[in-house]
C-alpha cells in the first residue's frame, strides 16, 4: 500500500481534470500518486448530478476532519484498512478485533461505528455492508402440521458430549422459518436459505465449534436433493462427521439415507423450536448480505456460493478470539485453535 497522503483541494481539482479527460480510476491514482481505494472513496463520496465537484469535496474533508474523534488512532492509513476489511462484509466487531491482534491498534467497534454513520451522511456508503436488523417475525402456532417422519431419533437421546464443544463433528440441520433468538450448545447445525417464490435454495452446514461453513445450491427442497446435497458436502469430511442434528422439515426425511452413507447418527430437534439451531439460524443471516431476500437462485452460480463460502470460512470472529473458522477447522487439535 502507497504511503498515505491526504488529498488537497489541488489534488482535487486534478482529479476533476483527468476524470473529464476519461481516464479511469486506476490511472488517476498513478497519476496523483494516491491509493486505487483513495480514488474510488474520493468520486464515490462526492460525485452528484452534476458530477464530481472538487470544491464541494474539499469542505466535506474539512468538516470530517473537524468531527473526527481520537485522530491520532484514526489516521487516514487505518480509516483506508478499516474500509477496506468493512468492504468485504465483515462487522465493525471483526475489524476491531482483527486491527488489534494484527495490527496492535485498539480502537473500539463502537468508534468504526461512529465513522460508518459519518461517512453516510457525508453521502458515503459503508453503511450499505452492515448486516440488517428488526426484521419483523412470523407467528406460529403450536400445533405441528407437518407430519411425522419415519424412524425419527429425538434430540433427547443425543450424547451429552454434543453440548461440551469439546470436538469437532457433530453437524445440526434445518430448514429457516423463522429468525431465531437464541441457541443450544453443541452440535454442528446444516440448514437451507430459500429463493425468491422457493425457485432453488441452499443449504448451509455449519460446524458449531469452529463456526466453518459449507453451502451448495439446490434446485428444490425436496427430500431427495437436499438428502444428496448433504451428503456431497459432508462427505470430504468423514473423518469429522460424528453426529447430525436436524429440525423437523419433511426435507429431512431422508435421514436414514444421510446416516448410512456418512456413518453418522442422525437426531431430530424439537418442533419449531429454532432456538435448538441458533448458529445456523445466524450464519443464513450472514448469508443473506450476498444473496438478499427475494434473490432469484436460477441466477446464482456455483461459483458465487463457493466465493461466499470462502469470505464466511476466512472471516474472524469474536466467539473465536478473532480467529477465522477455517483456522480453528483445520487445525490439529481445539487447543491448539484456542
Amino acid at each position: 500500500m502507497k504511503n498515505y497522503s491526504q488529498l488537497t483541494q489541488g489534488l482535487r481539482y486534478q482529479i476533476e481534470i483527468l476524470k473529464k479527460a476519461g481516464k479511469n480510476q486506476k490511472a488517476i491514482a498513478g497519476l496523483v500518486n494516491v491509493s486505487p481505494s483513495t480514488i474510488c472513496r474520493e468520486l464515490q463520496r462526492n460525485t452528484g448530478k452534476r458530477g464530481y465537484r472538487p470544491k464541494q469535496a474539499q469542505r466535506k474533508a474539512e468538516t470530517r476532519r473537524k468531527r473526527a474523534v481520537k485522530p491520532l488512532k484514526m489516521t487516514w492509513a487505518v480509516i483506508d484498512l478499516i474500509e477496506a476489511k468493512l468492504g468485504i462484509n465483515w462487522s465493525p466487531e471483526q475489524v476491531s478485533g482483527w486491527l488489534k491482534q494484527t495490527q496492535g491498534i485498539a480502537i473500539s467497534h463502537e468508534r468504526i461505528y461512529q465513522h460508518i454513520w459519518t461517512d453516510k451522511s457525508d453521502g458515503g456508503t459503508l453503511y450499505q455492508h452492515l448486516r440488517y436488523s428488526g426484521k419483523k417475525r412470523k407467528q406460529y402456532g403450536s400445533k405441528d402440521k407437518r407430519g411425522q417422519i419415519r424412524n425419527r431419533v429425538s434430540i433427547d437421546d443425543r450424547p451429552l458430549i454434543v453440548s461440551e464443544k469439546t470436538r469437532l463433528g457433530d453437524w445440526h440441520c434445518g430448514f429457516p422459518t423463522r429468525r431465531c433468538t437464541s441457541s443450544i450448545p453443541g452440535g454442528r447445525e446444516i440448514d437451507t436459505v430459500i429463493g425468491k417464490h422457493h425457485q432453488g435454495a441452499l443449504v448451509t452446514i455449519v460446524d458449531w465449534v469452529s463456526k466453518f461453513t459449507l453451502i451448495k445450491k439446490v434446485t428444490s427442497k425436496h427430500a431427495e436433493v437436499v438428502t444428496e446435497a448433504t451428503i456431497t458436502l459432508l462427505r470430504p469430511y468423514l473423518d469429522k462427521t460424528l453426529t447430525i442434528t436436524a429440525d423437523n422439515g419433511k426435507e429431512f426425511a431422508g435421514h436414514e439415507k444421510i446416516k448410512a452413507a456418512l456413518a453418522a447418527e442422525v437426531y431430530f430437534a424439537h418442533p419449531y423450536s429454532s432456538w435448538e439451531r441458533g448458529l445456523n439460524e445466524s450464519t443464513n443471516g450472514l448469508i443473506r448480505q450476498y444473496f438478499t431476500k427475494g434473490s432469484r437462485f436460477e441466477n446464482i452460480t456455483d461459483k458465487d456460493v463457493d466465493n461466499v463460502m470462502e469470505k464466511l470460512n476466512h472471516r474472524p470472529q469474536k466467539t473465536l478470539n478473532y480467529r477465522t473458522p477455517h483456522a480453528v477447522f483445520f487445525a490439529d487439535n481445539l487447543l491448539e485453535a484456542a
